[in-house]
């Protein structure tokens, strides 16, 4: 893995959600998830009872996470893509995930997991980024 690559995955291991998007019935979709960092690979965590895993698993997807909402004055994204494959996490991942949500659109939160091997890695940053407040 390329120099940018590997510092494409320390960011990410510096926030704990970002974005799968795939295409299901080739319609395109993007969800929220949870993730680990773990020996260059991206594991993630998501609500059993959307379903997406079934579109997910095999597929080619792209993972998305940033720091945009931090308030720091230097903004950056990395977008990794590769194929995701459903698994079994060993013990330790799964704590290292930590508690799961309670509910997921109203019903308990069944988690499922993902392993993403990344093939390509793009990372962008913005240097001294205005900070703009939301209009309430």
């Amino acid at each position: 893995m390329p120099t940018d690559d590997h510092h494409a995955i320390e960011l990410l291991s510096r926030t704990p959600y970002g974005r799968v998007s795939a295409s299901r019935r080739a319609l395109p979709f993007t969800t929220v998830t949870r993730h680990l960092v773990t020996d260059g690979r991206l594991i993630l965590r998501l609500h059993r009872g959307y379903g997406y895993h079934h579109a997910l698993d095999g597929s080619v997807v792209t993972y998305e996470a940033d720091n945009v909402d931090s308030g720091a004055c230097d903004a950056w994204s990395v977008q990794c893509t590769g194929t995701a494959k459903v698994i079994e996490p060993a013990p330790a991942e799964r704590e290292r995930f930590g508690r799961t949500p309670r509910l997921a659109d109203g019903v308990p939160f069944d988690p499922v997991f993902l392993r993403i091997e990344p093939e390509f890695m793009t990372m962008h940053h913005l240097a001294d980024v205005p900070v703009f407040r939301y209009a309430h």
